[in-house]
Protein backbone atom coordinates (compact mmCIF):
# COMPACT_ATOMS: atom_id res chain seq x y z
CA UNK A 1 0.00 0.00 0.00
CA UNK A 2 2.94 2.17 0.67
CA UNK A 3 4.63 1.93 -2.66
CA UNK A 4 1.58 2.88 -4.51
CA UNK A 5 1.46 6.29 -2.31
CA UNK A 6 4.81 6.58 -3.32
CA UNK A 7 4.13 5.78 -6.90
CA UNK A 8 1.03 8.29 -7.22
CA UNK A 9 2.72 11.17 -5.06
CA UNK A 10 5.12 10.88 -8.26
CA UNK A 11 3.41 10.22 -10.91
CA UNK A 12 -0.08 11.71 -9.75
CA UNK A 13 0.31 15.62 -9.69
CA UNK A 14 2.26 15.73 -12.87
CA UNK A 15 -0.41 13.75 -15.00
CA UNK A 16 -3.27 15.79 -13.17
CA UNK A 17 -1.44 18.98 -14.66
CA UNK A 18 -1.22 17.20 -17.76
CA UNK A 19 -5.10 16.30 -18.23
CA UNK A 20 -5.95 19.86 -17.01
CA UNK A 21 -3.94 21.03 -19.74
CA UNK A 22 -5.36 18.99 -22.22
CA UNK A 23 -9.01 19.83 -21.45
CA UNK A 24 -8.30 23.34 -21.61
CA UNK A 25 -6.56 23.27 -25.01
CA UNK A 26 -9.67 20.87 -25.97
CA UNK A 27 -11.57 23.54 -24.90
CA UNK A 28 -10.14 26.61 -25.76
CA UNK A 29 -10.57 24.50 -29.57
CA UNK A 30 -14.06 24.01 -29.06
CA UNK A 31 -14.73 27.87 -28.12
CA UNK A 32 -12.71 28.63 -31.69
CA UNK A 33 -10.28 30.82 -29.34
CA UNK A 34 -7.32 30.46 -32.20
CA UNK A 35 -7.45 29.31 -35.76
CA UNK A 36 -7.38 25.18 -35.38
CA UNK A 37 -5.22 25.14 -39.06
CA UNK A 38 -2.73 26.77 -36.90
CA UNK A 39 -3.12 25.45 -33.80
CA UNK A 40 -5.33 22.09 -34.02
CA UNK A 41 -6.67 20.61 -31.15
CA UNK A 42 -5.56 17.19 -29.18
CA UNK A 43 -8.79 15.47 -30.72
CA UNK A 44 -7.56 16.26 -33.90
CA UNK A 45 -3.89 15.64 -33.51
CA UNK A 46 -5.32 12.12 -32.07
CA UNK A 47 -7.67 11.16 -35.32
CA UNK A 48 -4.95 12.26 -38.00
CA UNK A 49 -1.97 10.32 -35.91
CA UNK A 50 -4.59 6.80 -36.39
CA UNK A 51 -5.35 7.72 -39.93
CA UNK A 52 -1.48 7.82 -40.78
CA UNK A 53 -0.31 5.73 -37.93
CA UNK A 54 1.77 3.23 -40.67
CA UNK A 55 3.53 5.98 -41.92
CA UNK A 56 4.28 7.62 -38.26
CA UNK A 57 5.37 3.85 -37.54
CA UNK A 58 7.78 3.92 -40.31
CA UNK A 59 9.11 7.50 -39.66
CA UNK A 60 9.66 6.79 -35.78
CA UNK A 61 11.31 3.47 -36.26
CA UNK A 62 13.93 5.37 -38.21
CA UNK A 63 14.48 8.05 -35.67
CA UNK A 64 14.35 5.12 -32.74
CA UNK A 65 17.36 3.16 -34.36
CA UNK A 66 19.11 6.51 -35.08
CA UNK A 67 18.65 7.28 -31.71
CA UNK A 68 19.91 4.06 -30.24
CA UNK A 69 23.11 3.84 -32.28
CA UNK A 70 23.77 7.81 -31.21
CA UNK A 71 22.90 6.91 -27.60
CA UNK A 72 25.35 4.02 -27.48
CA UNK A 73 28.14 5.43 -29.43
CA UNK A 74 28.06 8.33 -27.36
CA UNK A 75 28.27 5.81 -23.70
CA UNK A 76 31.22 4.16 -25.30
CA UNK A 77 32.84 7.20 -26.34
CA UNK A 78 32.04 9.42 -23.00
CA UNK A 79 33.32 5.97 -20.82
CA UNK A 80 36.39 5.78 -22.64
CA UNK A 81 37.22 9.48 -22.33
CA UNK A 82 36.51 9.82 -18.54
CA UNK A 83 38.87 6.94 -18.30
CA UNK A 84 41.54 8.14 -19.97
CA UNK A 85 41.07 11.78 -18.32
CA UNK A 86 41.34 10.23 -14.88
CA UNK A 87 44.32 7.83 -15.70
CA UNK A 88 46.25 10.46 -17.77
CA UNK A 89 46.23 13.44 -15.79
CA UNK A 90 48.23 15.52 -18.18
CA UNK A 91 45.80 14.32 -20.74
CA UNK A 92 42.83 15.76 -18.30
CA UNK A 93 44.89 19.30 -18.47
CA UNK A 94 44.80 19.39 -22.14
CA UNK A 95 42.49 18.39 -23.55
CA UNK A 96 39.07 18.98 -20.88
CA UNK A 97 39.47 22.38 -21.37
CA UNK A 98 38.82 21.79 -25.46
CA UNK A 99 35.89 19.42 -24.40
CA UNK A 100 34.40 22.43 -22.64
CA UNK A 101 34.72 24.77 -25.13
CA UNK A 102 33.42 22.53 -28.10
CA UNK A 103 29.72 22.21 -25.76
CA UNK A 104 29.96 26.26 -27.19
CA UNK A 105 29.43 25.10 -30.66
CA UNK A 106 25.71 24.95 -32.00
CA UNK A 107 24.48 21.24 -33.04
CA UNK A 108 23.04 23.02 -35.70
CA UNK A 109 25.95 24.62 -36.99
CA UNK A 110 28.49 21.08 -37.18
CA UNK A 111 25.65 19.25 -38.93
CA UNK A 112 26.07 21.00 -41.97
CA UNK A 113 29.99 20.37 -41.91
CA UNK A 114 29.29 17.18 -41.05
CA UNK A 115 26.90 16.55 -43.99
CA UNK A 116 29.50 18.06 -46.65
CA UNK A 117 32.49 15.15 -45.42
CA UNK A 118 30.24 12.40 -44.83
CA UNK A 119 27.32 12.87 -47.47
CA UNK A 120 23.75 12.21 -46.59
CA UNK A 121 23.39 8.87 -45.37
CA UNK A 122 23.40 7.46 -41.82
CA UNK A 123 27.31 8.09 -40.31
CA UNK A 124 27.10 11.78 -39.58
CA UNK A 125 23.61 11.74 -38.42
CA UNK A 126 24.80 9.17 -35.96
CA UNK A 127 27.73 10.80 -35.34
CA UNK A 128 26.21 14.43 -34.44
CA UNK A 129 24.11 12.05 -31.83
CA UNK A 130 26.99 10.84 -30.79
CA UNK A 131 28.92 14.14 -30.04
CA UNK A 132 26.13 15.57 -28.33
CA UNK A 133 25.43 12.53 -25.77
CA UNK A 134 29.20 11.97 -24.62
CA UNK A 135 29.72 15.21 -22.91
CA UNK A 136 27.30 14.65 -20.19
CA UNK A 137 28.37 10.80 -19.85
CA UNK A 138 32.32 12.16 -19.70
CA UNK A 139 31.83 14.85 -17.10
CA UNK A 140 29.41 13.09 -14.56
CA UNK A 141 31.95 9.79 -14.78
CA UNK A 142 34.57 12.25 -14.29
CA UNK A 143 33.56 13.71 -11.20
CA UNK A 144 32.38 10.34 -10.02
CA UNK A 145 36.00 9.15 -10.69
CA UNK A 146 37.94 12.18 -8.98
CA UNK A 147 35.62 12.01 -5.76
CA UNK A 148 36.19 8.49 -4.53
CA UNK A 149 36.69 8.47 -1.13
CA UNK A 150 40.56 9.86 -0.44
CA UNK A 151 40.98 8.00 2.50
CA UNK A 152 40.16 4.56 1.31
CA UNK A 153 42.09 5.36 -2.21
CA UNK A 154 45.29 6.33 -0.51
CA UNK A 155 45.37 3.24 1.81
CA UNK A 156 44.80 0.88 -0.97
CA UNK A 157 47.68 2.63 -2.95
CA UNK A 158 50.07 2.59 0.44
CA UNK A 159 49.33 -1.79 0.32
CA UNK A 160 50.82 -2.28 -3.27
CA UNK A 161 47.28 -1.92 -5.25
CA UNK A 162 48.07 -0.92 -8.64
CA UNK A 163 46.64 1.35 -10.65
CA UNK A 164 44.02 -0.17 -12.89
CA UNK A 165 43.29 -2.37 -10.17
CA UNK A 166 42.47 0.45 -8.07
CA UNK A 167 40.33 1.94 -11.11
CA UNK A 168 38.25 -1.57 -11.52
CA UNK A 169 38.08 -2.37 -8.08
CA UNK A 170 37.54 1.11 -6.59
CA UNK A 171 37.29 4.21 -8.63
CA UNK A 172 35.19 2.73 -11.03
CA UNK A 173 32.05 1.42 -8.41
CA UNK A 174 31.88 4.66 -7.32
CA UNK A 175 31.42 6.47 -10.51
CA UNK A 176 28.94 4.21 -11.08
CA UNK A 177 25.78 6.36 -9.52
CA UNK A 178 27.16 9.56 -11.29
CA UNK A 179 27.54 7.67 -14.57
CA UNK A 180 24.15 7.12 -14.71
CA UNK A 181 23.28 10.55 -14.13
CA UNK A 182 24.74 11.33 -17.04
CA UNK A 183 23.64 8.73 -19.01
CA UNK A 184 20.02 9.84 -17.79
CA UNK A 185 20.64 13.07 -19.79
CA UNK A 186 22.26 11.93 -22.71
CA UNK A 187 19.25 9.89 -22.99
CA UNK A 188 16.79 12.52 -22.91
CA UNK A 189 19.36 14.62 -25.45
CA UNK A 190 19.59 11.51 -27.87
CA UNK A 191 16.44 11.84 -29.24
CA UNK A 192 16.19 15.28 -29.90
CA UNK A 193 19.62 15.03 -31.30
CA UNK A 194 18.33 12.42 -33.67
CA UNK A 195 15.29 14.49 -35.09
CA UNK A 196 17.81 17.89 -35.62
CA UNK A 197 20.04 15.31 -37.42
CA UNK A 198 17.19 14.43 -39.90
CA UNK A 199 16.54 18.24 -40.65
CA UNK A 200 19.76 17.88 -42.40
CA UNK A 201 18.46 16.29 -45.50
CA UNK A 202 16.68 12.66 -45.24
CA UNK A 203 13.25 11.49 -45.91
CA UNK A 204 13.06 9.17 -43.27
CA UNK A 205 12.57 10.11 -39.49
CA UNK A 206 10.38 12.35 -37.38
CA UNK A 207 12.40 15.28 -37.92
CA UNK A 208 12.15 15.10 -42.03
CA UNK A 209 8.53 13.95 -41.56
CA UNK A 210 7.70 17.49 -39.34
CA UNK A 211 9.56 19.59 -41.86
CA UNK A 212 7.28 18.07 -44.42
CA UNK A 213 4.18 18.41 -42.73
CA UNK A 214 5.20 21.91 -41.95
CA UNK A 215 5.76 22.70 -45.45
CA UNK A 216 2.65 21.31 -46.16
CA UNK A 217 0.68 23.35 -43.89
CA UNK A 218 -0.68 20.22 -41.76
CA UNK A 219 -0.46 21.23 -38.13
CA UNK A 220 -1.65 18.55 -36.94
CA UNK A 221 0.73 15.86 -38.03
CA UNK A 222 3.73 18.04 -36.66
CA UNK A 223 1.97 18.06 -33.77
CA UNK A 224 1.68 14.33 -33.30
CA UNK A 225 5.02 14.21 -34.55
CA UNK A 226 6.22 16.24 -31.14
CA UNK A 227 3.97 14.05 -28.98
CA UNK A 228 5.91 11.07 -30.49
CA UNK A 229 9.00 12.32 -29.63
CA UNK A 230 8.39 13.31 -26.09
CA UNK A 231 7.10 9.99 -25.90
CA UNK A 232 10.73 8.45 -27.12
CA UNK A 233 12.34 10.97 -24.66
CA UNK A 234 10.28 9.75 -21.70
CA UNK A 235 11.04 5.83 -22.61
CA UNK A 236 14.70 6.60 -23.13
CA UNK A 237 14.92 8.15 -19.77
CA UNK A 238 12.48 6.26 -18.13
CA UNK A 239 14.66 2.24 -19.69
CA UNK A 240 18.02 4.11 -18.21
CA UNK A 241 16.64 5.02 -14.86
CA UNK A 242 15.19 1.54 -14.51
CA UNK A 243 18.53 0.13 -15.72
CA UNK A 244 20.09 1.95 -12.97
CA UNK A 245 17.68 0.84 -10.05
CA UNK A 246 18.58 -3.04 -11.05
CA UNK A 247 22.53 -2.25 -11.46
CA UNK A 248 23.11 -0.46 -8.32
CA UNK A 249 21.11 -2.77 -5.57
CA UNK A 250 23.71 -1.12 -2.90
CA UNK A 251 21.98 2.35 -2.95
CA UNK A 252 19.38 3.49 -1.00
CA UNK A 253 15.90 3.46 -2.94
CA UNK A 254 15.16 7.52 -1.78
CA UNK A 255 18.31 7.94 -3.90
CA UNK A 256 17.63 6.92 -7.32
CA UNK A 257 15.81 9.30 -9.44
Amino acid sequence: MGNKKGAWSKIGPPAVLLTVLLAGWQTAAWLELFDQWLIPSPVSIVDEAIRIWPRLMEHTEATVQLTLIGFVGGSAVGFVLAALLHLIPGVRTAVYPLLVLSQNIPVIAIAPILTMLLGYGLLPKALLVTMVCFFPITVAMLDGLMNTDAQLRNYLQMIGIRRLKLFWKLELPHAVVHLFSGLKIAASYSVLSAVVAEWLGTNKGLGAFMLISSKGFMPDRVFAAVFIIVALSLTQFGLVTLAERLIIRWRPKKEVR
